[in-house]
């Protein structure tokens, strides 16, 4: 089904916009970086941004949801990988996310420098937007590859993964690698036995 032109307008100038963010928070710190910077940058006006997003918070809103949608394609392609072993795909899920964050632009914002002080809240006591999109997202992964979960286990384990995700990527712990498989062995348990109905 065709997107309508305005629709597809829209979303390209939000794209945009947050594309000009990441782009300038990859050289710069958040805090450091004005709305009419990124504006110039994805080349609008500073009130086309604000008509858009509203206030510099909205904007942040729309850039953390953006940036966990990355992580969540590269979560569902590990689970999709490793499909016959759910264990594994557990593992492989947290490792793939885990790694990402830690290459992350916008997470190393969050965890250090200036304006970490605006983002850190949209991880923890601001952060049910995101927390209810990546879970709602990952149950219907996890449904997916496994049919015979009830749908209460699904989101259950989709909302700890999340949650232990977000955390262990804004205060990492230790190499991904280790600290997801640590993680996985914990989780997997839960794991085998929702699969046991």
């Amino acid at each position: 089904m065709a997107v309508a032109y305005p629709t597809a307008a829209r979303q390209l100038l939000r794209d945009t916009l947050l594309d000009a963010m990441r782009e300038l928070i990859s050289e710069r710190e958040w805090g450091q970086v004005s709305m009419a910077e990124v504006a110039r940058a994805a080349g609008v006006s500073r009130q086309t941004l604000y008509k858009e997003f509203g206030s510099r918070e909205e904007f942040a809103q729309a850039f953390v949801l953006r940036e966990a949608d990355r992580f969540l394609g590269e979560v569902e392609q590990a689970v999709h990988a490793n499909s016959d072993d759910p264990g594994t795909a557990l593992t492989a899920a947290l490792t793939v996310f885990l790694r990402a964050a830690a290459d992350n632009p916008f997470l190393r914002a969050v965890t250090s420098g200036v304006g970490a002080e605006e983002l850190l809240p949209l991880l923890t006591v601001q952060g049910e937007p995101l927390f209810v999109h990546a879970t709602e997202r990952l149950t219907g992964v996890l449904m997916e590859r496994w049919p015979e979960v009830r749908e209460r286990d699904a989101r259950q384990l989709a909302d700890v993964a999340v949650r232990l995700g977000v955390s262990y990527a804004a205060s990492p712990s230790g190499p991904p690698d280790r600290t997801a498989a640590g993680a996985g062995r914990v989780l997997e348990p839960f794991v085998r036995q929702a699969l046991s109905g």
